[in-house]
């Protein structure tokens, strides 16, 4: 009786006032969140856009309005009239290496700070067809511009099809002739950790290299051995990985064996923990035998069995570089390419130490 009675009362005709409230709500457009908010529909459109320059309070009160109305702002319209999806797609070539995930996670969240959002094209065969295929797919996605996250040799301009408003960064490439390229300043890296243990008083170090179509593992490996050079060192064969840890145990395997090999340089960290591994089973201490050093500075670094020395990136100012070159190219069209270098910092852990001849005390 009450029920019956409070839909008579306030709501004739049973439900319908609830759905003309939802149809209203389907429907509330910027100047219905205006009037409700008492403001012009610029300062909507302004807060919907996320435009800096409105008052806390004024977008406080435009918020409310909005959710009061269900309004949501369309996207497709803002595109049509600002000429911008406010997206930006992002090639990358596979989602395994730990660069390309935290690259592109720190692409993410730049990306998002500066009001634009991210579509992924994951390129999961590393060819030449692969690669075009997904510049060719950026023509039919409502993008601004692209990021290349590449650690292979396939990016070739003149096989690409480009719409001709898209602008491209690349991150970890030798493109900087042809595209704006972002990257870790990898040889600069590689030479710290090859003096490193050069400094401690090892005669060589040997180096755990990545696989040889890899821009990073390439620039490591030269400056690995260009260091090893300017040193007057000899400069042993290289041991080649894929970066997984299995195939860092598979390689320490056979250093293991080797009498003369008191220090390593691997080309990651993944790598080095599979070294780590390898080199225990064959009861080479580390590093009373044998020091190790990684690159990348993984979150698990310091937890390997030792704590493992090691290059670190800077993923997250890689991401933001990335997106803040894209938007400068969207802003300026007519802008140079080139190429910016993030620097790395070496972090010393208990993985190195002086060699075990210079260790010995002196009859």
């Amino acid at each position: 009786m009450d029920t019956a009675d409070g839909i008579a009362a306030g709501a004739p005709g049973g439900a319908r006032p609830r759905k003309r409230a939802v149809r209203r709500a389907q429907s509330a457009s910027m100047a219905d969140v205006a009037r409700l908010a008492g403001v012009s529909s610029q300062t909507v459109s302004r807060v919907s856009n996320g435009y800096s320059g409105v008052a806390e309070e004024t977008r406080r009160q435009v918020l409310a309005a909005m959710k009061e109305l269900g309004y949501r702002p369309n996207s497709a319209a803002r595109a049509l009239k600002s000429g911008e999806f406010r997206t930006i797609g992002v090639i990358t070539f596979g989602l395994s290496s730990t660069g390309n995930v935290r690259t592109l996670e720190a692409i993410a969240v730049s990306a998002a700070q500066e009001g634009y959002a991210v579509t992924l094209l994951p390129v999961a065969v590393p060819t030449q067809d692969e690669v075009r295929g997904a510049f060719s797919r950026l023509s039919e996605l409502a993008v601004d511009a692209v990021i290349v996250i590449q650690e292979v040799h396939l990016l070739d301009e003149a096989t690409l099809s480009l719409p001709p408003h898209i602008q491209v960064v690349v991150a970890d490439s030798d493109a900087g002739d042809r595209f704006t390229v972002v990257d870790t300043d990898q040889a600069g890296g590689a030479r710290t950790a090859v003096r490193h243990l050069l400094d401690l008083g090892h005669h060589t170090v040997w180096h755990l290299a990545g696989p040889e179509e890899s821009y990073a593992a390439q620039r490591r490996a030269d400056a690995w051995r260009a260091e090893l050079t300017a040193a007057g060192r000899e400069v042993p064969a290289v041991v080649r990985g894929d970066w997984s840890a299995e195939s860092g145990y598979r390689a320490g395997l056979g250093l293991a064996d080797e009498p003369d090999c008191t220090a390593v340089f691997a080309a990651n960290d993944q790598m080095a923990l599979g070294l780590l591994r390898a080199l225990a089973e064959r009861g080479r201490k580390v590093p009373d035998d044998v020091s190790v050093i990684g690159f990348d500075d993984i979150a698990e670094a310091g937890s390997f069995l030792p704590p493992l020395t090691t290059v670190h990136q800077d993923f997250a100012e890689v991401g933001r570089l990335c997106v803040e070159g894209v938007l400068h190219r969207m802003r300026h069209g007519g802008a140079e390419h080139g190429t910016t270098l993030v620097p790395t910092t070496f972090v010393v852990r208990e993985s190195t130490a002086p060699p075990p001849a210079a260790r010995r005390p002196r009859p």
